[in-house]
């Protein structure tokens, strides 16, 4: 499930929180960081049960135009192509799946259940949507092609304000995971489409990811002084108050993954934290962060303290 830039801004957030609450627990850190990753598969399932809730919106929308006592004719013979999609039935009929949601909450009610009324009313504008209604075909391939035109669909979810600020109320750690998460449920849906049945996500793709994420924060937070110290040493006319915290923390733990992962390249850490300072620190922050962390990494391979091995004797 989640990829390694993702891990690295998890392991950055609960490292930026231990430090600048003055907390050196690694247990509660280890436990921050567990607790976000597994929230990360938690919103994955809600954001997919959307489709069985997008469908149950509109089969509860026919069954109010046929009890009508006077219906129009489209009330009266309504298209039930859409509350017959197949997707959604696959998901309703997966116990696993729906036993997940269902155990932890993510479902669309309350709250969800009114921003799923207006998505379903905003969808029916689509131009994509009609011409799926007006298709007088019927396949999974087709029902998939939908909902990954869904998905996509930035108004209706990533850029959508209402559902980030719901999803906030209901978990801070969801906070900038939206777009990751509907970026993964499209390509799952791509291989439901080609395959006929979706693969089943756990919280980390491969077991080393699972390593990696516990040894950056374990080795972040360990030598968390000792690196500031070189830190210090390699910054001209040091002022701590003119430095940005998150800076300072980016760079601690970009010096961290390059002493314990041997096997990634250092340019490759050092582009990864520069990307992430873009989005979680000030505008000149990514050239402050390239520069001194280039200038400490280099350094530090040259007097032997960061050796690469395999993978991450590779420079570009």
């Amino acid at each position: 499930m989640l990829n390694r830039r993702l891990i690295r801004i998890k392991v950055f957030k609960v490292l930026y929180s231990m430090v600048t609450s003055g907390s050196d627990s690694l247990i509660e850190a280890e436990k921050a960081l567990n607790y976000s990753c597994e929230k990360t598969l938690h919103l994955y399932y809600l954001m997919l049960n959307a489709a069985v809730a997008l469908k149950n919106v509109a089969l509860a929308r026919i069954e109010t135009g046929l009890k009508k006592f006077n219906p129009t004719p489209e009330e009266r013979n309504p298209n039930r192509k859409f509350v017959s999609n197949q997707l959604s039935a696959y998901l309703e009929g997966d116990p696993r799946f729906m036993k997940f949601c269902g155990d932890h909450g993510l479902v669309w009610t309350d709250d969800l259940s009114a921003f799923i009324k207006k998505t379903f009313q905003v969808l029916c504008g689509r131009e994509y949507f009609k011409e799926y209604m007006a298709s007088e075909t019927s396949s999974m391939a087709e029902d998939c092609d939908l909902f990954i035109r869904i998905f996509s669909d930035l108004e209706l979810f990533e850029d959508n304000e209402d559902l980030a600020s719901t999803l906030e109320d209901m978990s801070l750690f969801w906070i900038d995971d939206l777009g990751f998460v509907l970026g993964a449920i499209v390509r799952n849906l791509e291989v439901m489409r080609s395959r006929g049945s979706m693969p089943v996500p756990g919280v980390f793709l491969k077991d080393d990811d699972r390593e990696f994420a516990s040894g950056l924060l374990r080795a972040s937070m360990t030598d968390y002084r000792r690196y500031m110290d070189i830190v210090v040493a390699n910054t001209s006319n040091w002022d701590p108050d003119r430095v940005v915290t998150t800076d300072l923390v980016l760079i601690v733990q970009g010096i961290a993954e390059a002493v314990r992962f041997p096997n990634i390249p250092l340019k490759v850490t050092i582009n990864e934290y520069v990307e992430i300072s873009k989005f979680y620190s000030t505008v000149n922050s990514k050239v402050f962060v390239n520069g001194l962390l280039d200038r400490i990494l280099r350094k530090m391979t040259d007097t032997g303290e960061i050796v690469k091995t395999g993978r991450g004797l590779i420079e570009s």
